[in-house]
């Protein structure tokens, strides 16, 4: 059901177990142009399987640098060296055609992936 509800462009969900704090930072999400999706633990492996061409070493990488963090912080805590980070971020912007690490991470979690 959330795999259609993304693909059919919805911009937030959350289920109802969601803290009572958290809606209104959803909203200001969505209001902002980005897409919210809140799960309980980790997203569900069958929404990032089949249409994801990133390896799990990749999303964790662009997961981090989605906080804006620099080399040496994602390094520390994906527990990679800074060369090994640096390269799983090259491989995830070539796959994705993406200029950045910030855009590239942008792109995987627009996509729901990260």
């Amino acid at each position: 059901m959330l795999r259609r509800a993304l693909a059919a462009d919805v911009r937030g969900f959350a289920p109802k177990t969601t803290p009572a704090a958290r809606p209104a930072e959803i909203i200001r999400d969505i209001a902002a142009g980005r897409r919210c999706v809140v799960f309980r633990t980790s997203p569900p492996p069958q929404l990032t399987e089949n249409d994801c061409p990133l390896t799990d070493r990749e999303l964790a990488v662009l997961r981090a640098a989605r906080t804006g963090a620099s080399i040496a912080e994602i390094a520390g805590g994906v527990h990679l060296a800074p060369g090994t980070v640096r390269n799983h971020l090259s491989a995830a912007m070539s796959k994705l055609g993406a200029p950045t690490r910030h855009a590239a991470a942008h792109r995987a979690w627009e996509q729901g992936w990260i």
